[in-house]
């Protein structure tokens, strides 16, 4: 059985973690319901890059979540499981979770990783900066919608 990371363990990690997104300006985009129907970019994703970045411990989704992974040891148990994300929520709810979790839900741990603003207990390499750029941010939306129950 693989080993689970603890909350605390996670979050340090995280915090641990370089910056993945140059410092550069956030593209503009609208929250319309509970999703971000645009994409960031204009362009589809690409989700055999989207698969890359979830389980690369430097985008930390897969320190918080697991998944149908099996060839990645130590995945999260914070979090719900990335199977069957695709069946569960759409694109444009995926990708305001990715973008801004608090939007949705001001307690969450789940960082946000598209934001640079009124954040609170960001990491030196974060401050100003997202932590994912738009390109990243619909990679991986367009990763996770593939995953279907």
């Amino acid at each position: 059985m693989a080993r689970r990371l603890n909350r605390r363990a996670a979050l340090a990690l995280i915090l641990a973690l370089p910056c993945s997104a140059a410092a550069q300006a956030l593209k503009p985009y609208a929250v319309v319901g509970d999703g971000i129907p645009q994409s960031l970019t204009g362009v589809p994703g690409d989700p055999a890059h989207g698969r890359a970045l979830v389980l690369d411990r430097t985008s930390t989704c897969i320190l918080c979540h697991s998944g149908p992974f099996p060839e990645t040891r130590f995945q999260g148990d914070l979090a719900p499981s990335l199977a069957g994300a695709g069946s569960r929520a759409s694109a444009a709810q995926l990708r305001l979770r990715l973008v801004d979790a608090s939007h949705l839900n001001p307690a969450t741990i789940m960082p946000s990783y598209y934001r640079a603003e009124g954040l609170d207990r960001v990491g030196p390499a974060w401050r100003g900066k997202p932590i994912l750029s738009a390109d990243q941010i619909e990679d991986i939306v367009a990763y996770l919608v593939t995953l279907r129950d």
